[in-house]
């Protein structure tokens, strides 16, 4: 389909999304997040996509919804979320190829679903996150925020955040990497390089093994030990047959760089 409201290109095996409403702060509106929908379901077949960006136009990397949508409210919140958001965001962490969220600006509400639901987030020096959003106008968290943040800062950390990172009382970049929201804080112009870098670099590793792993940790929070231990020794059988192992246990006893093809 022809993108309006995102940008999307595949270079270097690297497919990178850019939410492009700058005039809007990149806020969603139900056309944005239908093209970023079908773009992610596009990313999961391209099998030549080996790794994903995702970033915003202009200053912000994406400011939540955008409430005067009106395609967006005229459904009611529930469905929009249900139809719109939910499967984003599902989308995104049930696909097997690594996500980097280049944060750009500010990042708020249902924007700040959508970084935590990336493997990795790299932050501009210029950036900030605001969890508070929600509440701040009578509503609650959504977008997975609820599942994602306590996961990373603990549970009262993740509900002072979403009471108090409000406009006026944001999360800096520095705060970010201190509350393990971030990988890596960068200046702000070379955000795109070192986030595009660290793009091709998963886009040269073991694709499926990168899926498995990715798979395993998504399954640990809903499962006990001997679960777990049970799903790593299957995926490990699955690795193993992979082109991908074929090429680097070779490689590694011949004490020569494997070249993976993603297989």
């Amino acid at each position: 389909m022809t993108y309006e409201n995102i940008l999307y290109e595949v270079a270097d095996g690297v497919a990178t999304i850019t939410l492009n409403r700058p005039e809007k702060y990149n806020a969603f509106s139900a056309k944005m997040l239908h093209e970023t929908n079908d773009a992610f379901r596009q990313i999961a077949r391209d099998a030549a996509v080996r790794a994903v960006i995702i970033t915003g136009a202009g200053k912000a990397f994406c400011s939540g919804q955008d409430l005067g949508d009106t395609e967006s409210v005229e459904k009611g919140f529930m469905e929009h979320v249900r139809s719109k958001y939910n499967p984003l965001i599902l989308a995104m962490r049930s696909l097997e190829k690594p996500i980097i969220a280049a944060i750009n600006g500010v990042v708020a509400g249902a924007g700040a679903g959508v970084a935590l639901a990336c493997d990795v987030r790299i932050v501009s020096d210029k950036a900030s996150f605001v969890f508070a959003a929600f509440v701040g106008i009578g509503l609650v968290p959504d977008t997975g925020i609820d599942y994602h943040l306590p996961r990373l800062v603990g549970q009262a950390k993740a509900f002072e955040l979403m009471m108090l990172a409000d406009g006026k009382n944001r999360v800096s970049p520095q705060q970010a990497l201190a509350l393990n929201l971030c990988t890596s804080v960068v200046e702000h112009d070379a955000l795109m390089e070192q986030a595009h870098a660290l793009a091709v670099k998963f886009a040269t590793m073991p694709t499926r093994a990168i899926g498995l792993t990715k798979r395993l940790l998504n399954g640990t929070w809903d499962q006990t030990l001997a679960e777990t231990l049970d799903m790593e020794a299957q995926l490990q059988h699955g690795a193993s047959h992979t082109q991908d192992a074929l090429e680097g246990i070779p490689a590694f006893n011949e004490k020569r760089e494997p070249k993976f093809t993603g297989q």
